[in-house]
């Protein structure tokens, strides 16, 4: 009765449960950074011992948890309702948004902290953002290259996440989000509907147009 006397929950059925929504309520009301792997088993009442063994490790933790802070079909439906033609102005107008929440933002650095760090949330955060997020908004624009393109738009996207929210680049830390959005939406739209160039080749520096070719003298 060791266990029964400290008040902490055996290692037994419902014990990974109990750890996942210990986790997901305090990485949804502290954050990322806050959290952690103690404070999570203190609230499951386990041994942090098994928030390792059932997880691994903060990071791992984290991905298994939490989800996106929003449903992309609903999202799409909203970003799609007025045609394709501004959908790089309405994309960058949500992500602004959802990053000023302080949930939302927690949860999308903390993807991102935890995708820079650990090879294993690395791989479940690409499966969760690309297939549920990136790809079928790519697919609904109806251009080719949906995959190129959703690989595009992530760049920026988390590129964004990145430099503003976890590193704190300075001057685009402290950007105003319209700024953000004018900065963004063509670049955004051009990824999406834009032509990718993907058949020409660029010229070299310095070169000569090419000409018609003429006969060599004998």
């Amino acid at each position: 009765m060791a266990n029964g006397s400290r008040g902490r929950r055996p290692a037994g059925s419902g014990t990974r449960e109990a750890i996942a929504a210990a986790a997901r309520q305090q990485f949804a009301t502290l954050g990322y950074q806050r959290t952690s792997l103690r404070s999570v088993a203190a609230e499951a009442g386990v041994d942090p011992r098994l928030v390792l063994h059932f997880f691994g490790s903060k990071q791992a933790l984290f991905v298994a948890v939490v989800d996106l802070p929003f449903e992309p079909e609903q999202v799409f439906d909203r970003l799609f309702a007025a045609g394709t033609p501004g959908i790089g102005r309405r994309l960058a107008s949500f992500v602004l948004s959802t990053l000023d929440d302080p949930h939302s933002n927690a949860v999308m650095t903390g993807m991102v902290r935890a995708a820079a760090s650990e090879q294993d949330a690395t791989h479940m955060i690409r499966e969760t953002v690309t297939e549920r997020l990136l790809l079928p908004l790519a697919r609904r624009v109806g251009r080719e290259d949906a995959e190129l393109r959703a690989g595009l738009v992530a760049s920026q996207i988390v590129g964004l996440i990145m430099a503003r929210h976890v590193v704190g680049i300075g001057p685009l830390a402290g950007a105003p989000g319209d700024t953000l959005v004018d900065a963004l939406a063509p670049v955004l739209e051009h990824y999406l509907t834009g032509d990718l160039g993907r058949g020409e080749q660029p010229a070299l520096a310095g070169a000569a147009p090419a000409g018609p070719s003429r006969p060599r003298s004998p």
